[in-house]
Order: C-alpha cells, then structure tokens, then sequence
C-alpha cells in the first residue's frame, strides 16, 4: 500500500512540475469547448433578440445594422437561424438562414430583396465576411467541434475570472491557422479568443465585454470582433433577449425569409 501512495506522490509532483493542475489534466479539452458551444450558441429552446451591429474601421467612419435574431434548438444538435435586416436602407429586408447540423456542413440561404432572390450560400463561404462585418458567417451560428482540434493549455484567468486555455487547430478548412479562446470555468462563456493566421500572425480578436443573466441563462450582450492588421472592428450589441419563447418550425422556410411575420422581427 505504502509503494501505491509513493507512486502517486511522485505523480501528483510531476503534474505540478509541468505547471498544469490536476484537475485540468483530468479535463477534456473537446468537452470544455462543446460546453462552451452550448453556453454561447444553444442556450434555451429557442432565443429572439434585437441586435445592433457598429461596423468602424481604423480612420473611426462607422456603419450601422440594426437586425433581429431567432433562434431555434432541434434534436441531436441541430439548429436553425433566422435573421432579418431592418436598417440601415441598403440591406433592410434582407434575410439570413441557417439550417446547422453537427458533423457536416450547413445549409444557408440569403435573400437580397433588391433583387428578389434568394441565394443558397455555399459551404465554402461560411467562412467570408457576414455582411461586411469581422464575424463570418461560421461565427453567426458556431463551428462543428469535430472541424478542429483541441487541446487543453492551461488554467488561467481573465478579469479575475477562472478560466480554460484552449487551443484548436483545424482539421477541415478555416479561415485560421490557429485559435486560443479563453473559457469561463462557470458559465463556460468564451470571454476572450485570439486568431492567428497560416503564418502564426495574430489578426483578429474577440472579447465578451458584457455578460448578463437572462432569466438565468448567462449571455453575452456585447460582443467585439476586432481586425487587428486592418484596424477595423465590430461591435454588436443584443437587446431585448428573451429565450423559450415558443417559435414554430414553419418560420424557418423559403417563404418566410421573403416575408417574415412581424410579430417574430419587430
């Protein structure tokens, strides 16, 4: 019994030698980051919010959007995003939708109604810019785990907050050569995430910089997507959060994203 306990005092001694505690040893790095995705992107049955998106580049010239969001959680991870454009003039009417499904790759609709067309966005686009914005279309509604992966680097801590390292490489096509995202041991909210690029330049950074209970679901009110080569950022802001609100599958179809019902968008 006395050679077990040496065994596991030597162990335990070269754990914290490594500088990594023993409990985030015992973590999943793939777990934290599907806890995170669950937090962030899957919260309640379903979620409508008002959003207000700031884009500014480096000379401070902003531009506004004003949009709202639905949300809705299917079964065995499945999702569908429905988001509708009232300002500014020249993207108002437009809507965005997502069908996500764990493991394979998304379908995404977008009608323009200047054109009165819809447009079925290609899986290689997921990775462009939405709406002229820092954020890509993949960002909106989240990234297949299994598109990376992870390891877990080390506990740390951001605004006096407990929080996991992790960082994923992806195994599937991304716009990034390399992510760190900072992860609250609590809420599992990503505060903080750092992109690198195929030559391990950093060139975008996201912050939460504000979180609030909403009927008891954390959330991130204010987000942050920051350029750091071309100095242009996006700030967007949620408003009027409400989740389980009871939205029906029809909404999420060709004829609504040319007609959405006002009482959803308003």
């Amino acid at each position: 019994m006395k050679t077990i306990r040496d065994f596991r005092a030597i162990f335990l001694l070269v754990l914290s030698a490594a500088g990594l505690p023993d409990g985030a040893q015992a973590t999943d790095a793939a777990d934290i980051v599907r806890k995170s995705q669950a937090a962030f992107f899957e919260a309640g049955k379903d979620l409508q919010a008002r959003i207000k998106m700031t884009l500014t580049t480096r000379d401070g010239q902003r531009r506004l959007r004003d949009l709202t969001m639905l949300r809705k959680n299917g079964p065995a991870g499945e999702q569908k995003y429905f988001i509708y454009f009232h300002g500014p003039a020249d993207v108002a009417g437009t809507t965005f939708m997502v069908y996500k499904y764990p493991n394979r790759d998304d379908d995404r609709w977008l009608f323009i109604p200047a054109i009165n067309l819809v447009n079925r966005i290609a899986a290689r686009d997921s990775r462009s810019s939405f709406v002229g914005s820092d954020f890509t279309y993949e960002d909106v509604s989240g990234r297949d785990i299994v598109a990376d992966t992870h390891t877990l680097l080390k506990e740390d801590q951001v605004d006096g907050r407990k929080v996991y390292l992790v960082e994923s490489k992806p195994n599937r096509p991304a716009e990034y050569a390399r992510k760190r995202a900072w992860i609250d041991q609590t809420t599992f909210l990503p505060l903080k995430e750092e992109y690198d690029d195929i030559q391990g330049a950093l060139y975008k950074v996201f912050t939460a910089d504000e979180i609030k209970e909403i009927q008891d679901l954390p959330t991130v009110m204010k987000r942050t997507m920051a350029d750091v080569k071309t100095g242009h950022k996006t700030e967007v802001v949620f408003e009027r959060v409400q989740y389980n609100v009871g939205i029906g599958d029809d909404l999420f179809s060709e004829r609504y994203l040319r007609r959405p019902p006002e009482k959803w968008i308003k």
